[in-house]
């Protein structure tokens, strides 16, 4: 893959720089470096971090490092990037009953039934994980619908709560403060401790950065989760 910049980052890391601003290709190229970096493990790397536009590679200690930057500037080579086409997707249920639904209409000048629809529609890329353990940065989210945060954030937001913030739409994965727009609710587990615990952080979130996620509007949701197990 061209035009990557790797350089130290601390003492035991090294930043993969891959993209100048966020969009799909940048997604895409994330995407790829991603399954590169799987198919071809590295020597005592503990941690990658995606960012919107980087990955950080955080190994067990900086002994070796110049050898793992040559490595891993050789190793990244081959990546190529991978489209959305190829990435996972999810189905998730969402009951639009959220307490900002109706105040988020008014503000943006929509009804409910627009909201919904504009919000439902779209088939999102999950262009982050962050803020909390498992929570998604999906977008492009439909332009009509962009809502700056509220300035006071509630102090606890349940898990499952579906909301908007800023160009973005997610799902808090966990009981949290937070100040997006809550439209919605879902039963899905986003976060799980207890596999966290016991089996690893892959088997502990339901999505990775470069998933696709696809709302469908239901009436009800039996069991909802309100806090990860």
């Amino acid at each position: 893959m061209d035009n990557l910049r790797i350089s130290q980052y601390g003492p035991c890391g090294l930043l993969v720089e891959f993209a100048d601003r966020v969009d799909e290709g940048s997604l895409a190229r994330c995407r790829g470096l991603l399954r590169c970096l799987e198919e071809n493990p590295l020597g005592q790397l503990r941690e990658i971090t995606p960012g919107f536009c980087s990955l950080l590679l955080e190994f067990d200690d900086a002994k070796g490092l110049a050898n793992r930057y040559q490595a891993l500037r050789k190793l990244l080579q081959f990546a190529k990037a991978q489209p959305k086409e190829e990435a996972a997707e999810h189905q998730i249920p969402v009951c639009y009953d959220g307490p900002d639904l109706e105040r988020l209409a008014q503000r943006n000048r929509l009804s409910v039934h627009d909201v919904v629809e504009l919000h439902s529609l779209p088939i999102y890329s999950v262009f982050l994980i962050g803020f909390s353990p498992g929570f998604p940065y999906l977008g492009p989210l439909n332009a009509r619908l962009h809502a700056e945060r509220h300035a006071t954030p509630r102090a606890r937001v349940p898990a499952g709560s579906v909301a908007i913030g800023g160009e973005h739409t997610g799902i808090y994965s966990i009981a949290s403060p937070g100040g997006w727009w809550l439209v919605g609710r879902t039963n899905a587990k986003l976060f799980s401790v207890s596999k966290a615990a016991d089996q690893g952080s892959k088997e502990a979130f339901l999505l990775r950065q470069g998933d696709l996620v696809k709302f469908r509007p239901v009436s009800s949701l039996p069991n909802l989760i309100e806090r990860a197990k």
